[in-house]
């Protein structure tokens, strides 16, 4: 090849993965800090090794289908650039997918939230036998992953091998994940945490992100900064349950009002809106959606939510963003209004939601991972607080906010 590309690969990928590189059993599976370089490794992995079989085939699967093209796909866009081959790939909006141009090799992108595209997949070039799981905390059932599972089958050329890819953030020790491939001892399986330590690519300001952490919170710093396994002890909700519901059914219901909850954030935290519908008969809440993102102005905030045909909903943000509040409501929010303050407000936001049986559509995996991560905090010795962890609450400040108008009495108020 005259044109061929020569570079050193680890110039390229970096140190910390040899071992992940070079498995070939069928599990291979990460778990791993922020900026631990877990997710980009893996794009650059299968944008390499596709290349470099001409047979093989990708399938790439998040819980949810919106969510892959903002994280896996543009992952993989980014490591065809970074390895100089971008001009062979030609990278897809609709369908989503990605093609190998010289051979018709394809990157499919699915949601478990419609496993019939999952499992019906028919390559066009050679055969199917990589799968990449991103986020697979997500999957909180093990009977969808064995679902996944099953679909890599079949046999594959002898310069092949079947492995499927598993990346995710460790949130929860009591995930089906932990018991199945870091508890036991299995040639099949390639288990591993990775921190930021490893990324060679962070500068000063990144690592010390990292370093206050440390200090102002072990404990997150634990999971968030060493990748090591979540405790979650003493949750503040244990009274929810996730289901798949009919919106439009539940919407029918006399007794239902919506309620929806708007939490700010930027840089760090992600601004996060809570959508609920409330049956204050049954005492059940039901979450049908979520919006859950990191660096969205005003304007593109109001852009987010006018999308999703919440714009005339009566939203209830944290009263903290005043100004966020007025803008929002000047680009057309015009039902958008300040949550009230108080005394003991978030407890008493908290002992309101504990009056109800909390279902969760599939969808919202970001409320997932959250409330099943809140917990009551600790002091120094280890003994439980009256109050919160100052983590994992944007959706769940965001669902105290919109439950205000269902509280205890006309006094009651949030922080």
């Amino acid at each position: 090849m005259n044109n061929a590309i020569r570079m050193y690969l680890p110039d390229v990928v970096g140190k910390g993965y040899r071992d992940f590189w070079n498995f070939r059993g069928r599990y291979r599976v990460v778990k791993g800090s922020r900026a631990s370089k877990k997710s980009k490794t893996t794009a650059l992995f299968f944008i390499y090794m596709l290349m470099k079989y001409p047979q093989a085939n990708l399938l790439v699967v998040r819980k949810v289908f919106r969510t892959l093209k903002d994280s896996c796909y543009a992952e993989l866009s980014w490591a065809a650039k970074r390895l100089g081959v971008d001009h062979l790939w030609d990278f897809k909006s609709s369908p989503l997918e990605a093609i190998y141009l010289p051979t018709g090799q394809k990157i499919y992108f699915r949601g478990l939230d419609d496993p019939l595209k999952v499992t019906s997949i028919t390559v066009d070039v050679g055969c199917l036998c990589w799968m990449w799981i991103e986020e697979a905390y997500e999957i909180t059932k093990e009977a969808d992953f064995d679902m996944l599972d099953e679909s890599i089958r079949g046999e594959v050329p002898g310069n092949l091998f079947k492995q499927i890819t598993l990346t995710f953030n460790p949130w929860n020790e009591k995930h089906w994940i932990k018991k199945r491939f870091f508890d036991v001892i299995d040639p099949e399986i390639f288990a591993r945490t990775t921190d930021y330590r490893c990324n060679e690519w962070l500068d000063e300001s990144d690592r010390k992100v990292f370093e206050r952490m440390k200090e102002s919170n072990p404990r997150r710093y634990q999971v968030a900064g060493l990748g090591n396994w979540g405790i979650v002890d003493g949750l503040v909700f244990e009274n929810w349950k996730e289901e798949s519901f009919d919106i439009k059914a539940i919407k029918k219901n006399v007794d239902i009002k919506s309620a929806f909850g708007l939490d700010f954030g930027y840089t760090n935290d992600p601004s996060a809106l809570f959508c609920g519908m409330v049956d204050q008969v049954s005492k059940v809440i039901y979450v049908f959606d979520e919006l859950y993102k990191k660096g969205l102005s005003n304007e593109q905030l109001y852009t987010e939510i006018d999308s999703k045909g919440y714009r005339k909903e009566k939203i209830t943000a944290d009263s903290a963003e005043k100004k966020s509040i007025d803008r929002l409501y000047t680009l057309g929010l015009s039902r958008i209004k300040a949550a009230r303050k108080g005394p003991d407000s978030i407890r008493n936001g908290i002992d309101t939601i504990q009056d109800y049986k909390i279902i969760i559509h599939p969808i919202c995996v970001n409320f997932i991972t959250e409330i099943s991560n809140y917990t009551w905090d600790k002091d120094k010795f280890d003994n439980k607080l009256n109050k919160p962890i100052d983590d994992f609450n944007h959706l769940m400040d965001a669902m105290r906010y919109a439950m205000e108008d269902f509280g205890k009495g006309e006094t009651f108020s949030f922080d």
